[in-house]
């Protein structure tokens, strides 16, 4: 246009600065500036505005203030613009400086400054700055506008003031809806969920539209009082609405079926949802964990690879989870190379969460140098760590890791203290547990709870300071629970000790009547006593009860494919081989009325003893590591109860004969046997 001598119209350059503006191009901007100086001597005073709207906009304030102050006709636009520009940037001092320089030049404020003043105050420590703009717009008798009455109960929700935003909603004469959502979400964020609740009934009987954002506060607060019948009512009105097929309703109804436990409902709303986001399929796998659901979990979690899926930090951090649940470390490693790949190892709770992974796939290794990886672990990595070295039974390194922890400045919460009382009491170390306990509340200022006190139960239990487990129970300032009972009876089966044990399970029985394990203890404490009349009375309680709990089973992964056992299992393409194996294994059996029974034998009606020990199905996943793994490499293998004690003294055997190390992870801990010795030196 300049070249072909055509003259560049106010609008046009109007047009420019918005478009360099837009783009942040602030050279081209200046460009356009310096022109429109060349070609037009007085430019009108919406050109100026412009421009000085283009200098804020590419973030240039230094450009912008000296154009401000080189302007001979300011007005109240161009106050804005500036006065706005230096609240977005959070430059108060000097947002306030200009806003009294405004006032000084006679110039009377509108609304749009107050809102951008607002607007910027979002800390507690500038809540009086906030009372102080409040003060001057009731003295200008702008408090009856809208949206300023609206920006100040926002800032005061965000300056932590909730009471003085209530008091500006309630005399507001009109309420939008920016402003009901906004008190909703301070209560939400200070947890007070009953009032949220109040305020969307309130909004519903007074017929203001309700948005998706409302449903997605409505739905959070739902799911943190896990009221479910209210939830259902929210559902049902979002339905009427049609709009609980918007990612934006449907994906906070799922996350608040899963907080609530109810899968199925979870289920029905996600596929309801038509376009699901990451946040979706976050929330249903996460629904998939919590159930208990972890093969598909992960069956989800690959298709949705397959298919390029977008998927975020906590699907991984699910994931990590799910692969702890069923031990898979070789699926584990695979996600974790995919999720470092991508960038969507979260920070802290994704490694925490691969801590305990690799930890309880029994690659402790690994788990520590997860843990070794992150710059700044919080509580929760350092509580994943101790956590897995005390159930590998290496007590001594699980202690110095928490004084590790308190050296760096960070706080042990109570999980850390389950974590510190489980390394003492699988090593016995009775002295250490009490000093814990006796120091959490005194000196680390967490109050311990009852898991805290049946964790030192458990460590005077094992140790056979039975009378001191229930002196301790007796005193406590709780309640005893099942867990307090049951880590007697464990202790009293330990150290055979049947009339303490006696009572120990008519305790437990009365709040547990359903526990097997009871059941199995007393049938073996009376039987040790050559007391069978008095043993097979529990054998007919669990009969008449139907008590079945669920049958051993032990699993070994083999070049990425897992294989399972159980008790007597027939079923294996390799049995001959597996079974061959065992019987070479030169081991002595006790005699089978010499022997007392295990789980697995009472929940399998009592077969031949021998015959039994020799199907149990850790002793087979273990033959067919040894027939199906190279030497060099370790057997490891996973059990879903308790190992028995002559599962465990065939481990120890089998690491003799076979100089092979062997890894087997039980209900209770890992048992780590090398030439016939086992981590846990028989003390589990």
């Amino acid at each position: 246009m300049n070249e072909a001598g055509v003259s560049v119209s106010p609008q046009s350059y109007k047009c420019l600065f918005e478009k360099c503006g837009l783009m942040g191009s602030l050279s081209d901007g200046k460009l356009v500036h310096d022109w429109l100086r060349k070609t037009i001597k007085s430019p009108p005073e919406f050109l100026e505005n412009d421009a000085l709207q283009m200098y804020c906009d590419c973030g240039s304030l230094s450009d912008a203030q000296k154009m401000f102050d080189e302007m001979l006709h300011k007005n109240l636009v161009s106050w804005v613009i500036i006065i706005s520009a230096y609240a977005q940037k959070g430059i108060l001092k000097r947002a306030i400086l200009m806003f009294s320089h405004m006032l000084e030049s006679g110039i009377r404020p509108n609304s749009s400054i107050f809102t951008s003043l607002l607007k910027s105050l979002t800390e507690h420590s500038l809540l009086e700055l906030g009372k102080q703009i409040h003060s001057y717009v009731i003295r200008t008798g702008m408090n009856s506008n809208v949206s300023i009455d609206t920006s100040i109960a926002n800032m005061y929700v965000k300056c932590g003031w909730l009471e003085g935003a209530k008091l500006v909603f309630d005399r507001m004469a009109d309420k939008n809806a920016v402003v009901w959502t906004g008190l909703m979400v301070g209560y939400t964020e200070d947890e007070k969920l009953e009032e949220v609740l109040e305020l969307f009934a309130e909004m519903v009987r007074k017929s203001v539209e309700v948005d998706d954002f409302v449903f997605s506060i409505i739905l959070k607060a739902c799911a943190g009082l896990e009221d479910l019948i209210m939830g259902k009512q929210i559902h049902g009105y979002s339905v009427k609405l049609g709009l609980d097929s918007e990612v934006s309703v449907g994906t906070p109804l799922v996350d608040f079926y899963v907080k609530c436990a109810n899968f199925e409902s979870a289920c029905r709303a996600f596929e309801r949802i038509h376009e699901p986001n990451d946040v979706s399929w976050s929330a249903i796998i996460s629904g998939y964990c919590q159930s208990g659901k972890f093969e598909e979990c992960v069956k989800i979690f690959q298709s949705l690879i397959c298919k390029g899926v977008t998927l975020n930090s906590f699907v991984y951090t699910s994931i990590f989870q799910a692969c702890s649940a069923i031990a898979d470390v070789n699926l584990g490693t695979q996600v974790h190379a995919d999720a470092i790949k991508r960038g969507l190892v979260a920070l802290l709770h994704g490694a925490s969460a691969m801590i305990t992974m690799y930890s309880k796939c029994g690659r402790l290794d690994y788990a520590y140098r997860a843990f070794e990886s992150i710059g700044k672990p919080d509580t929760v990595a350092w509580t994943s760590i101790i956590s897995g070295y005390a159930y590998h039974g290496n007590a001594s390194e699980a202690l110095r890791l928490f004084h590790r922890m308190q050296d760096s400045g960070v706080r042990p919460n109570s999980v850390t203290f389950i974590a510190v009382l489980t390394a003492c009491s699988h090593s016995g170390l009775v002295t250490e547990g009490k000093q814990y306990l006796d120091s959490m509340s005194c000196v680390y200022d967490v109050e311990p709870t009852i898991d805290h006190y049946d964790c030192m139960i458990d460590v005077y239990s094992r140790a056979g300071l039975l009378q001191e487990a229930l002196e301790l129970i007796k005193s406590m300032p709780f309640e005893p629970d099942a867990m307090s009972w049951k880590s007697l009876l464990g202790g009293c089966w330990i150290h055979r000790n049947l009339e303490l044990g006696k009572f120990a399970a008519e305790n437990l029985l009365q709040l547990d009547p359903e526990d097997t394990a009871s059941y199995i203890i007393m049938f073996n404490l009376h039987a040790s006593s050559g007391k069978w009349e008095e043993a097979a009375v529990f054998r007919r309680m669990m009969a008449e009860r139907d008590l079945r709990k669920e049958i051993g089973c032990s699993w070994i992964t083999v070049k990425g494919e897992k294989h399972r056992f159980i008790v007597g299992d027939q079923h294996h393409p390799q049995i001959e081989q597996i079974y061959s194996k065992l019987k070479e294994l030169s081991i002595s059996f006790r005699e089978a009325e010499d022997s007392l029974l295990t789980e697995e034998d009472v929940l399998n009606g009592f077969p031949e003893r021998k015959e039994q020990l020799l199907e149990h199905s850790e002793r087979l996943a273990i033959a067919f590591g040894l027939i199906s793994t190279p030497s060099n490499v370790p057997i490891v293998v996973f059990k879903n109860i308790r190992a028995c004690k002559d599962c465990h003294e065939f481990a120890k055997h089998v690491s003799v004969v076979t100089g092979r190390a062997i890894v087997v992870r039980d209900s209770s801990r890992f048992h780590n046997f090398e030439l016939g010795e086992c981590s846990c030196r028989d003390y589990w």
